[in-house]
């Protein structure tokens, strides 16, 4: 009981989106009920996301026309914003090679970066995005950077696999895996789990670790994105985690629920 009087507490909402509250084009049963009592307690939610193929302002465009959510771009602290971040504090007048989505390579060059998609000699850095536009060429163009440019290598989020409505795809970090077979790098990832998203999100809102929640289908991005960051955590089983997989994670969530329809039912029982 107290765990649940705790729970009605919550404020702050980070919500992961794939496999989560949605997938592909479909809003989950109960999503839009949740975000609904969200800001009727004076809440507010934030998407976590990993994918990286969308800047915020695909997102927004995404929520409204598939979802029929309205929302604002800085609700959306994506695997790629968190990427963008840091690369103009540390990369913002040099060249950066990349990998990625034309969304992703277009919203880093609009914030001023100077991005190549070709093996050249003044390269600072490589960057590796999620890529639902992955071709051979790129494979074999990232790892020619990689094998003949001793750079930081860096990549957006570590997941292996995104759900879709069928199941999965490949992910970033099963594109890395395949980049590490071939060339022996690995990277390192700036979105989930690393606790700067928490922090960021934190700052932005104004609430207190005690007032947030991150909301989850995979325990080694979502779940131990929450734990970094000091904040309660909560996976639902409509993505990759599965209920057995919690007899031997080390990332073990503070809440639990089958679907995102039970967790507002838990929130909203007052």
């Amino acid at each position: 009981m107290e765990q649940l009087n705790a729970l009605a507490r919550k404020k702050l909402f980070l919500f992961d989106i794939d496999g989560t509250i949605a997938v592909g084009d479909t809003l989950y049963d109960g999503s839009a009920e949740l975000l609904d009592y969200i800001e009727r307690i004076g809440g507010k939610a934030y998407y976590i996301t990993n994918n990286s193929t969308k800047s915020g302002a695909d997102y927004v465009k995404k929520f409204r026309e598939a979802y029929h959510l309205e929302t604002k771009e800085e609700q959306f602290v994506t695997s790629g914003y968190m990427t963008l971040r840091f690369l103009l504090r540390n990369y913002a007048d040099r060249t950066i090679y990349c990998m990625g989505t034309r969304s992703f390579i277009d919203e880093l060059r609009r914030h001023g970066l100077t991005v190549t998609e070709k093996c050249q000699p003044d390269i600072a850095c490589v960057v590796v995005a999620y890529d639902s536009e992955l071709s051979y060429e790129k494979l074999c163009e990232t790892s020619k950077v990689l094998l003949t440019m001793d750079v930081p290598y860096y990549a957006t989020n570590p997941d292996l696999r995104c759900p879709i409505d069928f199941g999965f795809i490949p992910d970033c970090g099963a594109m890395c895996d395949l980049l590490a077979a071939t060339t022996d790098k690995h990277p390192t990832y700036l979105g989930k789990p690393s606790k700067k998203v928490v922090d960021l999100c934190l700052k932005l809102s104004g609430f207190t670790p005690e007032e947030t929640l991150v909301v989850g289908d995979r325990l080694y991005t979502d779940i131990a994105c929450g734990i970094n960051g000091g904040v309660d955590t909560c996976v639902l089983f409509t993505g990759e985690a599965q209920k057995k997989d919690l007899e031997d994670t080390p990332y073990k969530p503070t809440y639990e629920f089958e679907t995102v329809k039970d967790l507002y039912l838990a929130c909203s029982a007052r």
